[in-house]
């Protein structure tokens, strides 16, 4: 009688979880089966919907009501708190399971060169994120003493960093957030946010919903120059063709011409200022040096030699996330991805490293909200199951389940479960109750263990 198919996916989040979703919806789950591993190192699942998502976003975070539909499947297992390679590595996996899927996304901050980026008050977005929203391996304390402060870029990662930066810490706590993190933000100094976009409205990467929640804070004036509404060509034709990019550019024309308001935290949103040196003394960040740019007539931009100094003493740079390299993995340096054809992993031959796949941001870079995962997972998943099919997989040596329980405790890896993330789940929602709030995050990788059962 034949087993059913065996498959790991390192990381789950969103990426790793559509996959799943994919092959429990495939053929191969009727005939032979599936029987699918999830391995992720926190000891939560959900990846950066639980670490990336902006604690106001719970319109975002209601996708996990979605996730958990999936590993509900009794064809799913989670193995929380287990870290690739260090407790696992691909040759293990190799052993256990027919294919190998890779999700572990993106976490880390792309990296940005002008002078200056190494000074003490220059920040990387995606370290802020982690800290706000209770990663256990980030510092419990953040610096929030600049009373002005820049934010570099113009994405949903910017809006975010800007906006928790500019509302109050009672706003943010019936949230989620965990006390160290609303202890901070009580005693934030930010009165004014400068974001900084290198390209014009019609080039920024907002969307839509995200940036009018802007506006939505009693505490926060949203602040445009109307010298900075300007198309050309190429931003005509962007807004035609493209109607996020026209609602985007809209909102941004409608604040440009309304007269400022009296709300205490001013937030600007500033177009066409290209960042070109961090100004410090004495180690310290003291203002940020832009130089003006204009349109070019396709939508790009060019640089016109006049430049600004900005009196602010931190800087937050939210220019991309960027993927961790995967050991014993081929590795495109540039992108920060596995090179891939369909999700297949190709090595420098040329080759598909047979029963290897990736999806999600480690495949495709940080680009495109979390529902373009689903594509990405469909289309690694078919040609995982077309290999299948052809006899192109290898043979695992110990296909048995039970098999991967026992590696975990001889190595003593102490892993969560999904009953565990239950356990857990409902112990965050108890240390919200009595605060009338839906839950609060815990912090310390220990408590995660203890509460999950681990």
């Amino acid at each position: 009688m034949p087993r059913p198919l065996r498959v790991a996916i390192v990381g789950a989040g969103p990426a790793g979880i559509y996959a799943a979703d994919a092959l429990l919806k495939s053929d191969a789950a009727a005939d032979p089966g599936v029987s699918i591993d999830l391995f992720e190192r926190m000891p939560a699942p959900f990846g950066l919907i639980r670490y990336g998502v902006a604690p106001d976003h719970p319109r975002i975070k209601g996708i996990i009501t979605a996730l958990h539909q999936v590993l509900d499947k009794p064809q799913i297992r989670l193995f929380g708190n287990v870290d690739y390679p260090t407790d696992i590595s691909i040759d293990d996996l190799r052993a256990f399971y027919d294919a190998v899927i890779f999700s572990t996304g993106a976490t880390a901050d792309r990296e940005m060169s002008i002078p200056g980026i190494e000074l003490d008050g220059s920040y990387g977005a995606a370290d802020f994120v982690s800290w706000y929203d209770g990663h256990p391996d980030v510092p419990r304390t953040w610096p929030l003493e600049a009373e002005k402060v820049a934010v570099l870029g113009v994405g949903n990662v910017a809006l975010d960093v800007a906006r928790v930066l500019a509302k109050t810490a009672d706003e943010l706590l019936p949230t989620e957030i965990p006390p160290n993190v609303h202890d901070g933000l009580k005693a934030n100094k930010a009165r004014e946010i400068h974001v900084f976009g290198r390209r014009g409205p019609a080039q920024a990467k907002f969307s839509p919903m995200e940036l009018r929640e802007l506006d939505h804070s009693p505490n926060i004036e949203v602040i445009v120059d109307p010298e900075d509404i300007d198309y050309d060509e190429g931003s005509i034709a962007t807004r035609r063709g493209n109607k996020q990019a026209d609602m985007v550019a809209k909102t941004l024309e409608n604040w440009a011409i309304r007269d400022t308001g009296d709300r205490p935290h001013k937030l600007f949103l500033h177009f066409f200022e290209s960042p070109s040196e961090i100004l410090g003394e004495d180690g310290r960040v003291v203002g940020l040096r832009t130089e003006r740019t204009a349109l070019d007539g396709t939508g790009n931009v060019r640089g016109t030699g006049e430049f600004k100094d900005w009196d602010v003493t931190a800087i937050y740079r939210a220019v991309g996330y960027l993927s961790e390299k995967l050991p014993k993995l081929p590795w495109d340096i540039g992108s920060g991805t596995v090179p891939d054809e369909g999700g297949r992993v190709i090595e420098e031959s040329g080759a598909h490293l047979q029963s290897v796949y990736v999806t999600g941001w480690i495949r495709r870079g940080p680009v495109g909200l979390i529902g373009h995962t689903k594509g990405d997972a469909n289309e690694t998943v078919s040609n995982l199951l077309d290999d299948h099919a052809n006899g192109r997989l290898h043979a695992p040596s110990a296909p048995e389940p039970e098999a991967v329980d026992a590696f975990l405790a001889e190595r003593a890896v102490r892993f969560t479960t999904w009953e565990g993330w239950y356990k857990l789940d409902a112990a965050e929602k108890a240390l919200g109750e009595p605060q009338g709030r839906e839950r609060v995050k815990l912090v310390e990788r220990e408590d995660m263990l203890r509460e999950s059962g681990a």
